[in-house]
């Protein structure tokens, strides 16, 4: 599953122009790989910019212009001592692409004492890769922690946002008096409505609060719901060593998706903002416009009417049965906040586990709804799977229920019966935003360790089965990539897909009581913070080269565009994405866009196997962050430190 290639941050490129809504200046297309000049050849090294754990597998990666015989490396610490030495292999891990047409491993496991490093290659070839340091867990995941929680607070809508280092202000307060509307007639494909106007059918309604989904303004109860799941269960994997924030920013997204949830009418609402306005010209959505977000409050402009008082859509009419993707996702959210509150306000837990179960007894299991219920348009976010979902929201309440006291066998039975369907399904999809099944086969596991139960669907030993399969589709692509990607690179998602297999190596780990696939987490956490081709890390603020010119407005226009602060740290990116994406080039700068085009021609020449990467503020496919990506690298630091139960968090 991937991302659909919707255009997120506007209509098309033809619908701007022609409202005089961007300016053409039209980006070129990208340039011809072609081979380097006959002579030396040149090199680049690849390491992990965040820095390898003491004892763990560790590699970087050699990319030449021609094929090297007789080279060697060396790593020198910050005295400059020479303390590994090492030959490049005779044997390529393959070719990148015809500038780089031989890639090399470069074994640095012997290293084990904390410090700074760099490696040098002399012969054939003469480079020398970043420094890289090698350090705790605590120093490793836990920035990584941090960040993605302090991206997260950059997120919030609202009158309780954080300002922080860019300076957010209180944002669609009219959210408090939202109407909501019949759902819109959309073009194929697109995002851009087809009805002359909007038909109002309910409200007024509180939907304020909340996190902006990405670089945009919309809310989705969708993506929300599922990192709401991620900062919850990173919470409790941690324990008491959970940062105050964490917990914190979780209820943010609890609160806010429990004024989605009108248990009364048995109602869910599944998205605040439209995208793109009419074709009619007759009003625009919050993709037409480049801004602040406070400056929607005092828009008051005709044609700007639904991007000041935003309409909201149901996901059902009252009392229907509701999407079951929905459902398991948001029931999951009520039933870990139910256990996050269980110990020190057992009040509030048995709400929260009540909505949970009423949500949860709402789903559309027998007749579900095709395509199901994402998003408006469901191209946004084409989920096509939903018994992972509801395996994980039954899962969660008999966790909650039983810590509560109160019972739970059913729960645990009828997940089972979601886990042997999903199993069935033979799906080839890892932990992500449209897959939830590792945290569900996870919290099963657990579920039947505690709670009573007979004969179930699945067994504990088909749960970690599950989660091998998972992990071992990423390994099979990672021997056949040069670099050890686990996911296509040309495809959207890699870079969430990945943190998510890191994710579901320390599940399987925990499970197991063993360090099976450290291996593997360790090639691919290089792989997404510095090893990569491209060498950009995928995480704002983490590393020495990071994304610059994200497509996010609040970044654009309230932050810097050299990577100096104030930045929006702790953003995860889309990262490479298929070259077809970009025909066309990246089209014109929306008016009010900061022009922001990051080493543009340098990273051309890293481009390889289909892919590209471009960071630059037009590129939607490679350069947004979005809630479910940085939820990924959350619950990825947070499951590997749980493996170590003795680290600190960090500095």
């Amino acid at each position: 599953m991937r991302r659909a290639a919707v255009v997120p941050l506007g209509a098309t490129l033809a619908a701007l122009l022609a409202a005089g809504l961007v300016t053409a200046l039209p980006a070129g297309p990208a340039l011809p790989q072609t081979a380097p000049a006959p002579g030396p050849a040149q090199g680049r090294i690849r390491v992990n910019q965040q820095g390898y754990l003491p004892g763990e597998p560790k590699q970087a990666r050699l990319m030449t212009t021609a094929p090297v015989h007789d080279a060697r490396y060396l790593v020198t610490d910050h005295a400059g001592h020479v303390v590994l030495r090492g030959r490049v292999p005779q044997h390529s891990a393959g070719s990148w692409n015809a500038r780089f047409p031989a890639v090399y491993r470069l074994g640095l496991s012997r290293l084990h004492t904390p410090g700074r490093y760099r490696v040098a290659t002399s012969g054939d070839v003469t480079t020398h890769s970043p420094w890289f340091r090698v350090r705790g867990a605590g120093d490793i995941f836990g920035k990584i922690l941090r960040a993605g929680v302090a991206f997260d607070r950059n997120q919030r809508d609202g009158a309780r946002v954080v300002a922080g280092p860019l300076h957010r202000r209180p944002s669609h307060l009219h959210d408090r008096q939202a109407s909501i509307y019949r759902w819109p007639r959309m073009e194929r494909g697109s995002d851009l409505i087809l009805d002359r106007r909007l038909h109002r059918i309910g409200g007024p309604v509180d939907v304020s609060g909340g996190w902006f989904d990405a670089g945009d303004y919309l809310k989705f109860t969708h993506s929300t719901a599922y990192n709401d799941v991620l900062l919850f269960s990173s919470a409790r994997m941690l324990g008491s060593r959970a940062p105050s924030r964490l917990v914190a920013e979780a209820r943010v997204g609890l609160h806010w998706l429990m004024k989605m949830w009108d248990a009364k009418h048995r109602s869910l609402l599944i998205q605040v903002g439209i995208g793109s306005g009419n074709r009619a010209g007759t009003f625009r959505g919050d993709h037409d416009l480049w801004r602040l977000p406070q400056a929607d409050d005092r828009d008051t402009r005709h044609a700007d009417r639904f991007v000041s008082h935003r309409p909201v859509f149901r996901a059902a009419p009252p009392g229907h049965p509701i999407s079951p993707n929905l459902v398991g996702r948001v029931s999951a959210a009520f039933a870990l906040a139910a256990q996050q509150d269980a110990g020190s306000h057992p009040e509030r837990a048995r709400r929260d586990l009540r909505q949970a179960r009423l949500l949860y007894a709402r789903a559309a299991t027998k007749h579900p709804p095709h395509p199901l219920v994402t998003a408006l348009p469901h191209a946004f976010y084409p989920e096509s799977t939903w018994r992972d979902d509801m395996q994980l929201g039954a899962a969660e309440i008999a966790l909650a229920s039983h810590r509560l006291g109160q019972p739970a066998a059913r729960y645990v039975r009828e997940s089972a019966l979601w886990a042997h369907g999903f199993i069935a399904e033979h799906s080839t999809d890892t932990l992500n935003l449209y897959d939830t099944a590792a945290l569900a086969d996870s919290a099963l596991a657990d579920a039947l360790g505690r709670v009573p139960h007979g004969r179930l669907a699945v067994s504990r030993a088909d749960l970690v089965t599950d989660l091998r399969h998972q992990i071992h589709r990423g390994i099979v692509h990672s021997r056949h990539d040069p670099f050890g990607a686990a996911e296509p690179v040309d495809e959207f998602d890699a870079n969430s897909h990945t943190f998510g297999l890191i994710a579901t190596v320390a599940l399987y780990d925990r499970l197991t009581h063993s360090r099976r696939f450290q291996g593997f987490a360790s090639l691919e956490r290089t792989w997404l913070l510095g090893g990569d081709p491209w060498g950009v890390t995928a995480m704002v603020g983490v590393g020495h080269t990071f994304p610059l010119c994200m497509q996010h407005q609040v970044a654009n226009l309230s932050g810097t565009l050299d990577g100096t602060p104030p930045i929006d740290v702790g953003a995860v990116v889309n990262g490479p994405n298929g070259k077809g994406n970009f025909d066309g080039g990246l089209g014109g700068f929306q008016t009010g866009m900061r022009h922001c085009t990051a080493a543009a021609r340098t990273l051309e020449r890293f481009d390889g196997h289909g892919s590209r990467y471009v960071d630059d503020v037009r590129s939607w496919q490679t350069d947004e962050p979005a809630l479910d990506m940085t939820g990924a690298a959350v619950i990825a630091a947070a499951a590997q430190l749980r493996l170590h139960p003795h680290a600190g968090l960090g500095r």
